[in-house]
């Protein structure tokens, strides 16, 4: 049980309607009642003769509910600021201590003034993620609960904010749990056989218990993992480049696409120089969409720093936007970019649509016709739309990722899953070999640590320390 009290500014910097200050502790009740006046004994606490509630519990406020009044500093009588305060009563709050939040205007001057108050009353400043951690420690929340709260915070996609929504309920929690409790059962199963070892055979069924490992641990961690990879996609957002030779309207695209001037845009060859990476979202998906140098032979040297970025935001890139201009005819600069993006996921984007007659458009060869491609006008914002919807059928073709189903575990948890899931593996391997069941008792065990590591059960310092510092200091 912790016995400090910390406080923090829960809300961004910089100004705001409204900024809150976070209590947590023994004492947090307490510091409250030392700087909080009722509006209607504002009055009297200027003229010196301040009248706190009754006594030093706040006993006479409801848990959970809003008192309008004054943060007074007890050293001058002064009213720093006109706020809202919550007390939440432990175990009903979110560390399940005691929490007061304190809602002040949101400038950063009035805000600290507040936090400083508070720490001279006894608290102190709190860790980053410490709030969060408290909840955790308390029992609140599991661990995957927690990260969860991080991915909510950060998420750049409404697909992604379903996924970390379901997972801060307790839906990975749900599919390790049921896991474990397998596993745990076939444990006490093994020990059975190892206690009782002359009824070996009529306790265990290699081929049938091989069979139910399969389904009940192999196949689901192998989903798990899986899923891991689609979150990627919607944690971090799908790596989009815009490539191909200058002045075939690179930028112009960027801009269109996510609606403001972001890229410069000239008749110059070659303005763009370095890679401009903006994120917009299309149908809940968030994409990172990058602007590059145009790919081409120059003796330029700061071109062909801009160049050799470009082959490495390729290098990486989920998908490709190779534009090509419909005006005019494909170059060697063209068919040199369409190979090298071989074997890469890219759409043609034949741009500059308003400048040609359709019967007069550049013509794809055969070989660039098994392609997706679109036909747009950057310039007049013709196209754009079917672009976007190319840009994820592309993508993800005919699996969308279901936000309704598919768990995102991040890399601490899918480490872990694939920890389980080698023993898993090996367990029925095990079992179909008739081996000893002293060493698939060992191996039970190991997997079920490893899901208890992802729940935080027997999670160390360390781990705990290095997941929560990812936290700002006020959650």
């Amino acid at each position: 049980m912790e016995t400090s009290t910390i406080a923090a500014i829960a809300t961004p910097g910089g100004r705001g309607g409204i900024g809150i200050i976070r209590l947590s502790g023994p004492r947090a009740v307490l510091i409250a009642t030392e700087l909080f006046f009722l509006a209607e004994s504002k009055t009297r606490s200027i003229a010196g003769r301040a009248q706190k509630p009754d006594d030093t519990t706040f006993s006479g406020f409801q848990s959970h509910r809003l008192h309008y009044g004054h943060i007074i500093d007890p050293a001058n009588q002064r009213v720093v600021d006109e706020v809202l305060l919550c007390v939440m009563r432990a175990p009903r709050s979110y560390t399940k201590e005691d929490v007061v939040e304190i809602n002040a205007h949101g400038g950063p001057v009035a805000l600290n003034a507040i936090l400083e108050l508070t720490l001279r009353q006894g608290a102190r400043l709190a860790d980053p993620g410490e709030f969060t951690k408290r909840a955790f420690l308390n029992g609140r929340i599991d661990l995957t609960q927690a990260e969860a709260v991080i991915d909510i915070i950060s998420a750049k996609s409404d697909k992604f904010l379903q996924m970390a929504a379901a997972m801060v309920n307790g839906e990975l929690r749900t599919h390790v749990e049921r896991i474990r409790d397998f596993l745990i059962e076939f444990l006490t199963l093994m020990e059975a056989a190892i206690d009782f070892p002359e009824d070996v055979d009529d306790i265990i069924d290699p081929k049938n218990h091989a069979k139910e490992i399969e389904e009940h641990a192999v196949k689901p961690l192998r989903d798990l993992v899986r899923h891991f990879v689609d979150g990627n996609v919607l944690r971090d957002g799908l790596k989009v480049a815009v490539v191909g030779r200058p002045n075939v309207g690179k930028s112009s695209l960027l801009n269109q696409l996510v609606r403001k001037e972001r890229a410069i845009v000239t008749a110059v060859p070659g303005t763009t120089r370095d890679v401009i990476n903006e994120t917009l979202n299309i149908k809940g998906y968030p994409i990172v969409l990058s602007d590059t140098a145009g790919l081409h032979k120059t003796d330029d040297p700061i071109e062909t720093i801009g160049i050799e970025k470009t082959n490495e935001n390729v290098s990486y890139a989920d998908l490709i936007l190779f534009v090509v201009e419909a005006n005019c005819s494909l170059t060697s600069e063209d068919y040199a970019i369409f190979d090298q993006l071989q074997p890469k996921p890219f759409i043609i984007v034949i741009n500059k649509i308003d400048l040609v007659n359709g019967s007069h458009s550049v013509e794809l060869p055969a070989s660039w016709e098994k392609k997706d491609s679109v036909r747009i006008s950057a310039l007049y914002n013709r196209g754009i739309d079917q672009l976007k919807e190319q840009i994820i059928e592309t993508a993800f073709g005919n699996n969308p990722i279901d936000s309704k189903v598919a768990i995102v575990p991040n890399l601490r948890q899918k480490l872990l899953l694939e920890n389980t899931l080698t023993a898993a593996e090996t367990i029925c391997r095990e079992l179909e070999n008739n081996t000893h069941v002293e060493l698939i008792a060992i191996h039970l065990q190991e997997a079920i640590d490893a899901m208890g590591q992802i729940l935080g059960n027997n999670a160390g310092v360390d781990v705990l320390d290095q997941i929560f510092s990812r936290f700002c200091i006020g959650k």
